[in-house]
């Protein structure tokens, strides 16, 4: 989903030829975006991995694993690389993954609303998230762009974290 409040998200993947040179395989724009319910947020897929260590094999046909269709969490044992775009006074909706995520803010501001206190991002901020129960609230008047890398984590045994099956957002 882009238009000008959403522009696209152009990948750059890299890999190798059969012989072993380094080279770009795929160049494009991520094209698995979910688009808004009722005017909430756009989240695009833009690469997940489903093993650790992941599989790098050398050759130019490699899977497009930003195609893959997942819900909020990663695969098993996997990674899942999202970027999502939040409108200008988004609300949030409290959920736990059992996830190690890595947050980079690249536009706008963003709170993350937890049990009993809230913390404001702006572009350039960078939050580690350990499976912590969350909201992400959009309460600017500007929307904003974030990239979450969620790494599968063990389980807390805490409440009931979203599954990989549940719908991303």
């Amino acid at each position: 989903m882009t238009d000008a409040k959403n522009p696209p998200i152009r990948r750059v993947i890299t890999g190798h030829d059969a012989n072993g040179i380094a080279k770009v395989i795929r160049d494009d724009f991520a094209t698995n975006a979910k688009p808004p319910r009722s005017g909430n947020n756009v989240s695009t897929l833009v690469w997940c991995t489903d093993a650790t260590p992941t599989d790098i094999a050398i050759g130019e046909n490699a899977e497009d694993m930003g195609a893959r269709i997942l819900g909020t969490a990663p695969p098993p044992n996997g990674t899942r690389f999202t970027v999502i775009d939040f409108p200008a006074g988004s609300p949030g909706t409290m959920h736990r993954t059992e996830t190690l995520d890595y947050v980079l803010v690249l536009a706008g501001e963003i709170e993350m609303d937890m049990d009993q206190s809230t913390v404001k991002l702006k572009a350039g901020d960078i939050l580690i998230q350990r499976g912590t129960n969350h909201a992400w609230v959009n309460r600017s008047d500007k929307p904003a762009r974030v990239a979450f890398v969620l790494i599968d984590g063990k389980p807390l045994g805490l409440g009931h974290p979203v599954t990989g099956t549940a719908s991303p957002g």
